[in-house]
Protein backbone atom coordinates (compact mmCIF):
# COMPACT_ATOMS: atom_id res chain seq x y z
CA UNK A 1 0.00 0.00 0.00
CA UNK A 2 1.11 3.39 -0.74
CA UNK A 3 0.25 6.65 1.28
CA UNK A 4 -0.21 10.27 -0.55
CA UNK A 5 2.82 11.88 0.12
CA UNK A 6 1.86 14.65 1.85
CA UNK A 7 2.90 15.03 5.10
CA UNK A 8 6.59 13.95 4.59
CA UNK A 9 9.02 14.04 7.34
CA UNK A 10 12.23 12.53 8.20
CA UNK A 11 10.17 9.44 9.94
CA UNK A 12 8.36 8.53 7.13
CA UNK A 13 10.57 9.12 4.17
CA UNK A 14 10.75 5.63 3.26
CA UNK A 15 7.18 4.76 2.76
CA UNK A 16 6.15 4.20 -0.91
CA UNK A 17 4.02 6.75 -2.33
CA UNK A 18 2.14 7.44 -5.77
CA UNK A 19 2.05 10.88 -5.81
CA UNK A 20 4.12 12.56 -9.07
CA UNK A 21 6.72 14.94 -7.60
CA UNK A 22 6.80 18.41 -9.93
CA UNK A 23 8.46 21.90 -10.38
CA UNK A 24 7.21 25.07 -11.79
CA UNK A 25 10.27 27.47 -12.75
CA UNK A 26 11.49 29.60 -15.41
CA UNK A 27 13.23 26.62 -16.99
CA UNK A 28 9.80 24.86 -16.94
CA UNK A 29 6.63 27.02 -16.45
CA UNK A 30 4.19 24.60 -16.56
CA UNK A 31 5.87 21.78 -14.37
CA UNK A 32 5.01 19.35 -16.83
CA UNK A 33 6.72 16.11 -16.97
CA UNK A 34 9.95 16.27 -19.17
CA UNK A 35 9.57 19.38 -20.54
CA UNK A 36 12.14 21.27 -18.21
CA UNK A 37 15.26 23.30 -19.33
CA UNK A 38 14.10 23.36 -23.02
CA UNK A 39 14.05 27.18 -23.26
CA UNK A 40 15.48 28.49 -26.70
CA UNK A 41 15.06 32.52 -25.30
CA UNK A 42 14.80 33.51 -21.59
CA UNK A 43 17.36 35.63 -19.46
CA UNK A 44 20.39 33.63 -19.83
CA UNK A 45 20.34 33.56 -23.44
CA UNK A 46 23.45 35.86 -23.61
CA UNK A 47 25.75 34.14 -21.54
CA UNK A 48 24.09 30.63 -22.90
CA UNK A 49 24.67 31.94 -26.52
CA UNK A 50 27.84 29.25 -26.98
CA UNK A 51 26.20 26.32 -25.31
CA UNK A 52 22.98 26.11 -26.99
CA UNK A 53 19.73 25.11 -25.66
CA UNK A 54 19.62 22.88 -22.37
CA UNK A 55 22.49 25.63 -20.50
CA UNK A 56 20.66 27.77 -18.04
CA UNK A 57 19.00 29.69 -20.57
CA UNK A 58 16.22 30.90 -18.99
CA UNK A 59 17.11 30.76 -15.30
CA UNK A 60 14.82 33.85 -13.85
CA UNK A 61 12.33 36.31 -15.40
CA UNK A 62 12.12 40.20 -15.52
CA UNK A 63 8.96 41.90 -14.16
CA UNK A 64 8.28 45.43 -15.73
CA UNK A 65 6.81 48.14 -13.27
CA UNK A 66 3.31 47.61 -12.34
CA UNK A 67 2.88 44.00 -13.76
CA UNK A 68 1.50 41.23 -11.88
CA UNK A 69 2.52 37.58 -13.16
CA UNK A 70 0.95 34.33 -12.51
CA UNK A 71 4.30 32.15 -11.29
CA UNK A 72 2.20 29.28 -11.23
CA UNK A 73 -1.22 27.36 -12.41
CA UNK A 74 -1.95 24.18 -11.33
CA UNK A 75 -4.54 22.01 -11.62
CA UNK A 76 -4.74 19.57 -8.84
CA UNK A 77 -5.37 17.65 -6.63
CA UNK A 78 -2.13 17.89 -5.19
CA UNK A 79 0.01 20.55 -2.68
CA UNK A 80 2.87 23.12 -2.76
CA UNK A 81 5.55 21.43 -0.80
CA UNK A 82 8.16 24.45 -1.23
CA UNK A 83 8.58 28.23 -2.60
CA UNK A 84 11.94 29.62 -3.44
CA UNK A 85 12.73 32.51 -4.60
CA UNK A 86 14.79 35.68 -4.59
CA UNK A 87 14.50 39.59 -5.89
CA UNK A 88 16.54 41.97 -7.36
CA UNK A 89 16.35 45.71 -8.39
CA UNK A 90 13.34 46.69 -6.16
CA UNK A 91 12.26 46.65 -2.11
CA UNK A 92 10.76 43.42 -0.85
CA UNK A 93 7.39 45.40 0.39
CA UNK A 94 7.04 46.13 -3.25
CA UNK A 95 6.34 42.92 -4.36
CA UNK A 96 2.97 41.56 -3.68
CA UNK A 97 2.18 37.88 -2.83
CA UNK A 98 -0.84 36.02 -3.94
CA UNK A 99 -2.15 32.44 -3.94
CA UNK A 100 -5.87 31.90 -5.16
CA UNK A 101 -7.28 27.75 -3.99
CA UNK A 102 -9.86 26.54 -6.18
CA UNK A 103 -10.93 29.21 -8.57
CA UNK A 104 -11.69 31.29 -5.44
CA UNK A 105 -11.54 35.50 -6.83
CA UNK A 106 -10.24 36.57 -3.34
CA UNK A 107 -6.53 35.34 -2.29
CA UNK A 108 -6.11 33.43 0.51
CA UNK A 109 -2.88 34.44 0.77
CA UNK A 110 -1.59 38.22 0.30
CA UNK A 111 1.64 39.58 1.07
CA UNK A 112 4.33 41.91 0.69
CA UNK A 113 7.51 39.15 -0.09
CA UNK A 114 9.65 40.05 2.41
CA UNK A 115 6.86 39.74 5.29
CA UNK A 116 5.83 36.56 3.95
CA UNK A 117 9.36 35.14 4.47
CA UNK A 118 9.80 36.72 7.96
CA UNK A 119 11.82 39.44 6.48
CA UNK A 120 9.68 42.77 6.60
CA UNK A 121 12.86 44.92 6.73
CA UNK A 122 14.35 45.06 3.31
CA UNK A 123 17.47 43.94 5.10
CA UNK A 124 18.55 40.42 4.63
CA UNK A 125 19.10 38.02 8.31
CA UNK A 126 19.42 34.60 8.23
CA UNK A 127 16.51 32.54 9.71
CA UNK A 128 16.65 28.81 10.32
CA UNK A 129 13.29 27.87 11.32
CA UNK A 130 11.32 24.95 10.02
CA UNK A 131 8.34 26.46 7.99
CA UNK A 132 11.01 29.44 6.63
CA UNK A 133 14.25 29.38 6.21
CA UNK A 134 15.95 32.47 4.81
CA UNK A 135 19.96 31.90 3.54
CA UNK A 136 22.62 33.97 1.74
CA UNK A 137 22.25 36.14 0.22
CA UNK A 138 18.15 37.11 0.69
CA UNK A 139 17.31 33.48 -0.74
CA UNK A 140 13.42 33.26 0.69
CA UNK A 141 12.31 29.42 1.17
CA UNK A 142 8.88 28.19 2.34
CA UNK A 143 7.85 24.92 3.73
CA UNK A 144 4.35 25.30 4.84
CA UNK A 145 2.40 22.27 2.81
CA UNK A 146 -0.58 23.84 1.14
CA UNK A 147 -2.86 21.49 -0.10
CA UNK A 148 -5.78 21.70 -3.06
CA UNK A 149 -8.10 19.91 -4.76
CA UNK A 150 -9.12 21.46 -8.08
CA UNK A 151 -6.68 24.28 -9.09
CA UNK A 152 -4.27 26.65 -7.65
CA UNK A 153 -2.66 30.33 -8.85
CA UNK A 154 0.45 32.12 -7.68
CA UNK A 155 0.88 35.77 -8.21
CA UNK A 156 3.37 38.22 -7.78
CA UNK A 157 2.74 42.30 -8.52
CA UNK A 158 5.36 44.59 -9.15
CA UNK A 159 4.29 47.72 -7.49
CA UNK A 160 7.60 49.34 -8.00
CA UNK A 161 8.35 52.40 -10.74
CA UNK A 162 11.71 49.77 -11.71
CA UNK A 163 11.83 46.49 -13.58
CA UNK A 164 12.19 43.57 -11.11
CA UNK A 165 14.37 40.35 -11.77
CA UNK A 166 12.90 37.29 -9.42
CA UNK A 167 14.33 33.88 -9.73
CA UNK A 168 11.98 30.65 -8.26
CA UNK A 169 11.12 27.69 -8.02
CA UNK A 170 7.74 26.08 -6.57
CA UNK A 171 7.82 22.59 -5.70
CA UNK A 172 4.34 20.54 -5.86
CA UNK A 173 2.70 16.91 -5.06
CA UNK A 174 0.00 16.03 -7.52
CA UNK A 175 -1.99 13.03 -5.45
CA UNK A 176 -4.76 12.99 -3.48
CA UNK A 177 -5.76 14.81 -1.01
CA UNK A 178 -8.12 13.76 2.01
CA UNK A 179 -11.30 14.72 3.09
CA UNK A 180 -10.18 17.00 6.86
CA UNK A 181 -7.29 18.51 4.54
CA UNK A 182 -7.93 22.70 5.08
CA UNK A 183 -6.37 25.40 2.45
CA UNK A 184 -3.45 27.63 4.15
CA UNK A 185 -4.18 31.16 4.35
CA UNK A 186 -1.86 34.41 4.83
CA UNK A 187 -3.06 38.08 6.16
CA UNK A 188 -0.81 40.89 5.60
CA UNK A 189 -1.79 44.00 8.18
CA UNK A 190 0.11 47.45 9.69
CA UNK A 191 -0.39 49.97 11.52
CA UNK A 192 1.91 53.06 11.55
CA UNK A 193 1.72 54.21 13.69
CA UNK A 194 -0.80 52.61 16.17
CA UNK A 195 -3.43 54.81 17.13
CA UNK A 196 -2.83 54.96 21.40
CA UNK A 197 -4.98 53.33 23.35
CA UNK A 198 -5.47 50.81 20.59
CA UNK A 199 -4.81 47.11 20.40
CA UNK A 200 -2.77 46.26 16.77
CA UNK A 201 -4.88 43.11 14.99
CA UNK A 202 -2.98 40.41 13.42
CA UNK A 203 -6.46 38.77 11.92
CA UNK A 204 -9.90 39.28 11.84
CA UNK A 205 -13.04 38.69 10.08
CA UNK A 206 -12.28 34.97 10.22
CA UNK A 207 -14.98 32.43 9.33
CA UNK A 208 -14.72 28.61 9.18
CA UNK A 209 -13.58 25.89 10.77
CA UNK A 210 -9.41 25.91 10.66
CA UNK A 211 -5.82 25.93 12.52
CA UNK A 212 -3.63 28.76 13.43
CA UNK A 213 -0.05 28.46 12.61
CA UNK A 214 2.04 31.41 13.40
CA UNK A 215 2.84 34.51 13.32
CA UNK A 216 5.38 37.06 11.72
CA UNK A 217 5.85 40.61 13.63
CA UNK A 218 8.02 43.77 12.28
CA UNK A 219 7.63 45.96 15.02
CA UNK A 220 9.27 49.36 14.62
CA UNK A 221 9.98 51.24 17.88
CA UNK A 222 8.89 54.91 18.73
CA UNK A 223 9.88 55.75 22.32
CA UNK A 224 12.70 55.11 24.45
CA UNK A 225 12.76 52.06 27.07
CA UNK A 226 11.28 48.73 26.96
CA UNK A 227 8.18 48.08 24.42
CA UNK A 228 6.99 44.82 24.23
CA UNK A 229 4.62 44.13 27.42
CA UNK A 230 1.95 43.59 25.31
CA UNK A 231 -0.18 40.72 25.74
CA UNK A 232 -1.31 38.52 22.78
CA UNK A 233 -4.90 37.43 22.72
CA UNK A 234 -6.76 34.46 20.67
CA UNK A 235 -10.59 34.91 20.72
CA UNK A 236 -12.11 31.47 19.33
CA UNK A 237 -15.74 30.37 18.39
CA UNK A 238 -17.87 33.67 19.31
CA UNK A 239 -15.48 34.91 22.31
CA UNK A 240 -16.66 38.99 22.80
CA UNK A 241 -15.10 40.70 25.13
CA UNK A 242 -12.54 38.21 26.60
CA UNK A 243 -10.49 35.88 24.75
CA UNK A 244 -9.96 32.69 25.67
CA UNK A 245 -6.18 32.71 25.19
CA UNK A 246 -4.46 35.42 26.73
CA UNK A 247 -0.38 35.96 26.60
CA UNK A 248 1.14 37.80 29.37
CA UNK A 249 3.65 39.45 26.93
CA UNK A 250 5.12 40.39 23.66
CA UNK A 251 8.91 38.51 24.57
CA UNK A 252 6.90 35.37 25.78
CA UNK A 253 4.49 35.07 23.02
CA UNK A 254 8.00 34.50 20.88
CA UNK A 255 9.44 32.21 23.19
CA UNK A 256 11.91 34.42 24.95
CA UNK A 257 12.36 36.12 28.42
CA UNK A 258 12.83 39.25 30.00
CA UNK A 259 12.97 41.94 27.47
CA UNK A 260 15.20 39.49 25.03
CA UNK A 261 18.05 41.29 27.18
CA UNK A 262 20.57 39.06 28.23
CA UNK A 263 22.24 42.72 30.12
CA UNK A 264 19.13 42.02 32.14
CA UNK A 265 20.82 38.63 33.58
CA UNK A 266 24.35 39.46 32.74
CA UNK A 267 25.54 43.11 33.31
CA UNK A 268 28.79 42.87 31.32
CA UNK A 269 26.56 42.21 28.40
CA UNK A 270 26.84 45.23 26.09
CA UNK A 271 24.80 44.16 23.27
CA UNK A 272 21.38 43.78 25.38
CA UNK A 273 19.21 43.01 22.88
CA UNK A 274 20.08 38.97 21.63
CA UNK A 275 19.17 38.12 17.87
CA UNK A 276 17.94 34.32 17.69
CA UNK A 277 16.39 31.57 15.45
CA UNK A 278 15.14 28.39 16.04
CA UNK A 279 12.57 25.65 14.45
CA UNK A 280 9.63 27.48 16.23
CA UNK A 281 10.24 30.72 17.21
CA UNK A 282 12.86 33.39 16.26
CA UNK A 283 14.20 37.43 16.85
CA UNK A 284 16.19 36.94 14.18
CA UNK A 285 16.67 40.81 13.41
CA UNK A 286 17.35 43.31 15.68
CA UNK A 287 17.84 46.54 13.66
CA UNK A 288 20.01 49.00 15.98
CA UNK A 289 19.91 53.10 16.22
CA UNK A 290 23.74 54.15 13.84
CA UNK A 291 23.47 57.83 15.06
CA UNK A 292 22.75 59.16 12.23
CA UNK A 293 19.64 58.00 9.98
CA UNK A 294 18.57 54.37 11.32
CA UNK A 295 17.04 56.38 14.42
CA UNK A 296 14.94 53.52 15.79
CA UNK A 297 15.45 50.09 17.09
CA UNK A 298 13.35 47.60 14.95
CA UNK A 299 13.01 43.87 14.95
CA UNK A 300 11.82 41.26 13.28
CA UNK A 301 10.06 38.18 15.19
CA UNK A 302 8.39 35.17 14.23
CA UNK A 303 6.32 32.12 16.19
CA UNK A 304 5.28 28.78 14.16
CA UNK A 305 2.88 27.14 15.95
CA UNK A 306 4.02 23.63 14.38
CA UNK A 307 3.53 21.62 17.40
CA UNK A 308 0.91 23.51 19.46
CA UNK A 309 -1.69 24.32 16.45
CA UNK A 310 -4.69 26.66 17.70
CA UNK A 311 -7.83 25.05 16.96
CA UNK A 312 -10.98 26.76 15.75
CA UNK A 313 -14.39 25.83 14.98
CA UNK A 314 -16.08 28.72 13.70
CA UNK A 315 -14.20 32.02 13.60
CA UNK A 316 -11.20 33.78 14.98
CA UNK A 317 -9.31 37.19 16.20
CA UNK A 318 -6.09 38.11 17.26
CA UNK A 319 -4.66 41.31 18.82
CA UNK A 320 -1.83 42.10 20.38
CA UNK A 321 -1.23 45.07 22.54
CA UNK A 322 1.78 47.55 22.17
CA UNK A 323 2.96 48.59 26.08
CA UNK A 324 6.22 50.16 27.36
CA UNK A 325 6.84 52.16 30.63
CA UNK A 326 6.13 55.19 31.77
CA UNK A 327 9.15 55.83 34.51
CA UNK A 328 10.84 53.14 33.56
CA UNK A 329 14.28 54.18 35.10
CA UNK A 330 12.17 54.77 38.56
CA UNK A 331 10.71 52.06 40.29
CA UNK A 332 8.39 54.66 42.21
CA UNK A 333 6.96 56.13 39.05
CA UNK A 334 6.59 52.71 36.76
CA UNK A 335 3.36 52.51 34.79
CA UNK A 336 2.53 51.34 31.86
CA UNK A 337 2.47 53.06 28.58
CA UNK A 338 0.75 52.11 25.29
CA UNK A 339 2.80 52.74 23.24
CA UNK A 340 1.82 54.04 19.07
CA UNK A 341 4.46 52.59 17.37
CA UNK A 342 4.97 51.10 13.32
CA UNK A 343 3.67 47.12 13.71
CA UNK A 344 2.76 45.08 10.89
CA UNK A 345 2.03 41.46 10.85
CA UNK A 346 1.62 38.59 8.84
CA UNK A 347 -0.78 35.72 10.19
CA UNK A 348 -0.49 31.97 9.15
CA UNK A 349 -3.29 29.61 9.54
CA UNK A 350 -5.27 26.94 7.61
CA UNK A 351 -9.57 27.30 7.26
CA UNK A 352 -12.14 25.87 5.20
CA UNK A 353 -12.90 27.81 2.23
CA UNK A 354 -14.95 29.67 0.76
CA UNK A 355 -12.08 32.99 2.29
CA UNK A 356 -13.40 35.87 3.28
CA UNK A 357 -12.35 38.87 1.34
CA UNK A 358 -9.25 40.37 3.05
CA UNK A 359 -8.73 44.41 4.04
CA UNK A 360 -7.42 46.14 0.94
CA UNK A 361 -3.72 46.17 1.17
CA UNK A 362 -1.75 49.79 2.05
CA UNK A 363 -0.83 52.14 -0.64
CA UNK A 364 2.90 51.36 -1.87
CA UNK A 365 3.93 54.26 -0.05
CA UNK A 366 1.99 53.21 3.29
CA UNK A 367 3.94 49.81 3.03
CA UNK A 368 6.81 51.51 2.37
CA UNK A 369 10.11 50.86 4.84
CA UNK A 370 12.94 53.21 5.64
Amino acid sequence: MTHSGLGSNLGNLWRLSSARTRSISPENFTGEKGKGGMATEGTGAGPSRDLGRGWKVSPSIDMAAGETRTLAEIEGPGAIQQIWCVVSQVPWRDCILRIYWDGQDNPSVECPLGDFFASGWNRYAQISSLAVCVNPARAFNCYWEMPFRERCRVTLENRSPDEMTIYYQINYVLTEVPEDAAYFHAQFRRNNPLPYMEDHTILDGVRGQGTYVGTYMAWGVNNNGWWGEGEIKFFLDGDQEWPTICGTGTEDYFCGAYNFDVGAMDPDQKNAYREFTTPYAGMPQVIRPDGVYDSQTRFGMYRWHITDPIRFETDLKVTIQALGWRGWRSNEERRYLPLQDDIASVAFWYQTLPTAPFPELPSRDDLQVN
